[in-house]
């Protein structure tokens, strides 16, 4: 695979699992109530935790799994653990009155972590670092990484004129969908992390569990 195929390869793989459009809803349900210092200031946050996760498991990831003998089925279903609280939190009306004490919360916990740094991602980048042939491909994957959290910041950075079209009753509307949409990925990581399980039992039992 020649070079600007891997940058590409990569980079669409990231965009794809990372979402920037999909973050938005749940971005402005999270910070609608917020000024516009505030909202400009989760998004720094939450793309620089995001990029310095996606980064720290680009370099180590393999040596933290196989350090803590975590499988990368339970990052899975951690994520969709964590996903699950905080979509209950939205759809119940407990995340529409942020506080400025939890304004730095909101951009580390969900949005930097786990809807933007998720299991996905994290396991893709530990994929594309291990296929990675010469130092040029370590050199795209990295650069993909940083032009993904370059475009993630803008998005969110830019998405605030929606709050000001929506009003309060549209962001709370928007806040309801937002929880339905996380808790369906919340499931989906939950159920990708049984099926991960389901994988390995049947690999080393040779044994179906169907």
């Amino acid at each position: 695979m020649g070079g600007l195929e891997y940058f590409l390869t990569v980079s669409v793989t990231l965009f794809v699992i990372m979402d920037p459009p999909g973050i938005v809803p749940i971005y402005l349900a999270l910070t609608g109530t917020m000024d516009k210092r505030q909202r400009n200031r989760a998004a720094l946050q939450a793309t620089c935790l995001s990029l310095g996760v996606i980064t720290l498991f680009a370099l180590l990831g393999q040596q933290i799994i196989n350090y803590l003998h975590i499988d990368l089925a339970a990052l899975q279903g951690a994520g969709g653990l964590l996903l699950l609280l905080v979509s209950l939190q939205l759809l119940t009306g407990k995340a529409d009155e942020p506080s400025e004490s939890s304004t730095s919360n909101i951009a580390l916990v969900p949005l930097g972590t786990p809807l933007l740094a998720g299991p996905g991602a994290i396991v893709a980048v530990i994929l594309f670092v291990q296929q990675a042939d010469s130092n040029m491909d370590f050199l795209w994957v990295a650069m993909s990484i940083v032009i993904i959290h370059v475009l993630i910041f803008l998005v969110m950075r830019f998405s605030g004129f929606l709050v000001k079209v929506l009003r309060r009753g549209g962001i709370e509307v928007l806040t309801r969908i937002a929880g339905v949409l996380l808790a369906a990925i919340a499931v989906q990581l939950i159920a990708d992390a049984v099926m991960g399980y389901v994988a390995v039992f049947e690999s080393s039992t040779g044994a179906s569990v169907w």
